[in-house]
């Protein structure tokens, strides 16, 4: 349980792929207009990279270094089109056509790749699929809040309920790209703010003790 907890405080705080590692911007910005498409790309970038991770974990000592990187790519891209296939079933009108071409993408999504590489080709089959949960539910959350913030302040809605009234003005470049680079670096800024004092604060607690 402490390993789990461990693993998900990396993947959402410490190294959130999103505010932290700065990775996968073009999805980031593109398919973050409302809330339901940042949880509908996050949800599909968890479910590849958590799959993605076990299997190869799994085949990391018989797959030759030679083609590692092929057979890697390989295994995500078939997760990503059963992944592309059920949307286009279940959520064709919603989420399907929203996120579009971008689905295909995650194919390349270099936090996917980059850690089938740097730690699903290292490590047993549970710890390899822990970590990409935990990295997938950070850029999910990242992603949903990012979302959130866009709709509400460009539309008024939430997950499209209303929650403005008429009156309120709506900011519309928030739902263009200009507002989505605004809308990042504003909660890049806030999350890195409240880590780092975080980190000092706990730094300043083991000082503390040691110090008595």
């Amino acid at each position: 349980m402490e390993s789990f907890i461990r693993h998900l405080k990396h993947g959402v705080i410490d190294e959130n792929p999103t505010f932290v590692q700065v990775l996968g911007m073009c999805p980031t910005l593109a398919v973050t207009t409302s809330a339901v498409n940042g949880l509908g790309m996050g949800l599909s970038v968890l479910v590849v990279l958590t799959l993605s991770n076990l299997l190869i974990s799994l085949v990391r000592k018989v797959v030759p270094d030679k083609i590692r990187i092929p057979a890697f790519i390989v295994i995500i891209a078939t997760l990503v089109t059963v992944i592309d296939m059920i949307l286009q079933a279940l959520f064709y009108d919603t989420l399907y056509q929203s996120l579009g071409l971008y689905i295909p993408l995650i194919v390349v999504n270099c936090i996917i790749l980059g850690q089938a590489e740097a730690y699903a080709s290292k490590h047993g089959p549970l710890d390899a699929a822990v970590d990409g949960f935990s990295m997938g539910l950070g850029f999910t959350l990242a992603l949903t809040a990012l979302g959130a913030v866009r709709e509400l302040l460009g539309s008024g809605t939430l997950f499209g309920f209303t929650i403005l009234p008429n009156a309120f003005p709506k900011i519309l470049m928030m739902l263009m790209a200009p507002g989505g680079f605004f809308v990042l670096g504003i909660l890049m800024a806030l999350f890195n703010f409240i880590r780092n004092r975080k980190d000092k604060d706990s730094h300043r607690a083991e000082s503390g003790k040691e110090a008595f």
